[in-house]
């Protein structure tokens, strides 16, 4: 049911550095990087999927986690979205697709009570 997740952090050349290490035996990869206007988000996974996702954050700050569920259908997110409209949650990004992600990633991006980005994801390959 979770699809990835993701967390900001200080040194991203450094944490990228760490994960790919210690975490090698595992078969964790470098998969994406992709340059945002707050900088890197550099996805982690196998079998050319990114599952576990970085980004660059400020230091000393409480930042928000990302995390997203996997939605069987863009029905299903469309349905994630018109349940979050009429119970008066934020809705950060209304569906569509995400090209920067792959040309088949359909999702929308909700806040939840504690301010984290949460995601409804389905994807088309």
């Amino acid at each position: 049911m979770i699809d990835h997740f993701g967390f900001p952090v200080s040194d991203i050349a450094r944490s990228v550095e760490f994960y790919l290490d210690a975490f090698a035996p595992v078969g964790l990869e470098e998969l994406q990087r992709v340059q945002t206007p707050s900088g890197a988000l550099v996805g982690f996974g196998s079998a050319g999927h990114p599952f576990f996702w970085l980004h660059e954050g400020a230091r000393g700050v409480q930042q928000e986690l990302h995390f997203a569920f996997s939605a069987p259908s863009r029905e299903a997110v469309d349905g994630v979205h018109e349940r979050a409209v009429a119970s008066g949650i934020e809705v950060l990004h209304a569906p569509r697709v995400w090209p920067e992600y792959h040309p088949g990633y359909y999702a929308v991006f909700l806040r939840d009570p504690n301010g984290h980005n949460v995601e409804a994801v389905h994807h088309t390959f």
